[in-house]
C-alpha cells in the first residue's frame, strides 16, 4: 500500500490528474447509486402498495381517495392525468366516443413521464462505467510514454529500473476499473428495479383504464381528485 502510495506521489502531472478525476467520478458515483438506491427504493415500495390498496379498495370513489393520500407516489401522478383527460372529454359530452383512446394516451403519456422523473441522471452513471477504464488507460497510456521516455535517457537498463515506471503507469488502469465496476453493477441493478416499477405502473395503467370504463356512466359531470402534488 505504501509504495502505491508513493508511486502515485511519484507520477507525473498528466497522471496525476487523471488519477484525481477518475476519484471525482468514483465519488460522484457512489453518492449518485446511493441516492438513487433510495429513491427507487421508496418508488417501487409506494407502487407495489398503492396498486393493492387501489385493488382492495374497489370503485373510483374509494379508490382515489386512497391514490391521494400518497402524493409522492408514481400512481398519483398517472391517476392524476387520467382524471384530468376524463373530465375533460365529460365536459364535451363524448365520453363514450373518447374515452378508450384519449384516456389510453393520457395514461401511456403519464407512465412515461414518470418513469423519466425515476431515470433523470441514470445517464451519468453508464458514462462513468464506459468511460472510466479508457480515461485510466490514457494515464497509463502517457505513464509508459514518460517512462521508455526515461529509459531511454539511461545508460544502462536493467528490470529494477523499468519496473517502477511501468508498475506506476498500470495504477491508472486498476483505478478506472475501481470505478468502473461498481458503476456497472449499480447501473444494472437500478435497470432492473425501474423496469419492474415501470410494470406495476402499466398494471395500473390498465386497471385505472378498466373502472374509467366500467364506472363513466356514474360520473358524468366529472370526478373529483386533487391536482396538487
Amino acid at each position: 500500500m505504501d509504495s502505491m502510495i508513493q508511486a502515485v506521489l511519484q507520477a507525473t502531472f498528466v497522471s496525476k490528474c487523471v488519477l484525481a478525476l477518475l476519484l471525482c467520478m468514483s465519488v460522484a458515483s457512489w453518492a449518485y447509486m446511493c441516492s438513487k438506491w433510495l429513491l427507487l427504493r421508496t418508488a417501487q415500495q409506494r407502487t407495489q402498495a398503492g396498486l393493492a390498496a387501489f385493488d382492495e379498495a374497489g370503485e373510483l370513489s374509494r379508490a382515489l381517495p386512497v391514490l391521494a393520500n400518497d402524493k409522492h407516489s408514481p400512481l398519483f401522478g398517472i391517476a392524476r392525468r387520467a382524471i384530468r383527460e376524463f373530465n375533460r372529454i365529460s365536459r364535451t359530452g363524448d365520453v363514450d366516443r373518447l374515452l378508450n383512446d384519449n384516456v389510453r394516451r393520457a395514461l401511456h403519456f403519464a407512465v412515461a413521464e414518470e418513469m423519466a422523473v425515476l431515470k433523470s441522471s441514470l445517464a451519468l452513471l453508464a458514462t462513468a462505467a464506459n468511460t472510466a477504464p479508457f480515461i485510466g488507460l490514457f494515464g497509463t497510456v502517457w505513464g509508459i510514454m514518460h517512462s521508455f521516455t526515461a529509459i531511454a535517457q539511461m545508460k544502462s537498463v536493467s528490470l529494477a529500473t523499468v519496473a517502477p515506471g511501468i508498475a506506476e503507469a498500470l495504477i491508472a488502469t486498476a483505478v478506472g476499473l475501481f470505478v468502473a465496476i461498481p458503476a456497472v453493477c449499480g447501473y444494472n441493478v437500478f435497470r432492473a428495479k425501474l423496469a419492474h416499477i415501470e410494470g406495476v405502473c402499466i398494471n395500473f395503467a390498465g386497471q385505472m383504464l378498466n373502472r374509467l370504463q366500467h364506472e363513466a356512466p356514474q360520473h358524468t359531470g366529472g370526478i373529483a381528485f386533487s391536482e396538487e402534488r
